[in-house]
């Protein structure tokens, strides 16, 4: 590969997959970088209109984003051949995501995290999906809804987690304007045929609202 086709995967990636992955390379090392679109995820009742909508965004380098509109049961799963990745690497996967100025039912609920490489222990952990910054104003909305909706639609609402402990990470703004939260990291070793599973679910029967979904982001870890 030319250093200009180089540079170019660096700062450009390139869609593949038919637009449901990009591909990128990192710039000092050359390692392979990979970005699942919300398309190419398994998102629990994602091709419901009730629950969720398909709309272009024009800040993600995919053609659509997945827009949750109201669920209970939230849970996205992901995967990718390891034979995609750079050898004998360690990598992290990220979601990358936004939340909507009337997001609901993620403050103080964590996130489930399994990240699961063939042959190899899971990475376990908890993560939350609202930032530092969102925690309260979430929890204030969340107050407010309890009074419009009836006892069914907001069971469980409350959070499982006292707000302002951090029990897991909190997501991070990236330099492209997306938010992204770390699920969890694993070493590519010398590759092999199994594949990098990836689960995500907010545990709790409390309606969710309010987040965008552009994919989920494989790269070398430290980067």
């Amino acid at each position: 590969m030319s250093a200009k086709s180089h540079l170019s995967l660096c700062d450009s990636p390139m869609l593949i997959d038919d637009g449901r992955k990009s591909f990128a390379l990192e710039k000092w090392t050359g390692r392979k970088c990979y970005m699942l679109s919300a398309r190419d995820l398994t998102i629990i009742w994602s091709n419901s209109p009730d629950y969720w909508r398909w709309l272009p965004d024009p800040d993600s380098r995919f053609s659509e984003v997945a827009e949750l509109i109201d669920v209970c049961w939230f849970e996205i799963n992901g995967e990718i051949s390891i034979q995609m990745l750079s050898p004998e690497t360690s990598y992290a996967a990220y979601l990358v995501f936004k939340l909507t100025t009337s997001a609901y039912g993620f403050e103080g609920h964590p996130a489930e995290i399994t990240v699961e490489l063939a042959g190899s222990e899971k990475d376990k952990r908890s993560v939350f999906l609202v930032p530092v910054r969102g925690q309260k104003r979430q929890h204030q909305t969340l107050r407010r809804l309890t009074g419009l909706f009836n006892c069914s639609r907001v069971s469980g609402s409350q959070p499982s987690v006292p707000a302002g402990k951090s029990y897991g990470k909190y997501p991070k703004e990236r330099v492209d304007g997306w938010l992204e939260i770390e699920l969890g990291e694993f070493n590519s070793e010398n590759g092999g045929d199994g594949k990098l599973k990836i689960n995500l679910r907010v545990k709790g029967d409390h309606w969710k609202s309010g987040i965008i979904v552009q994919g989920i982001e494989i790269r070398p870890k430290g980067d």
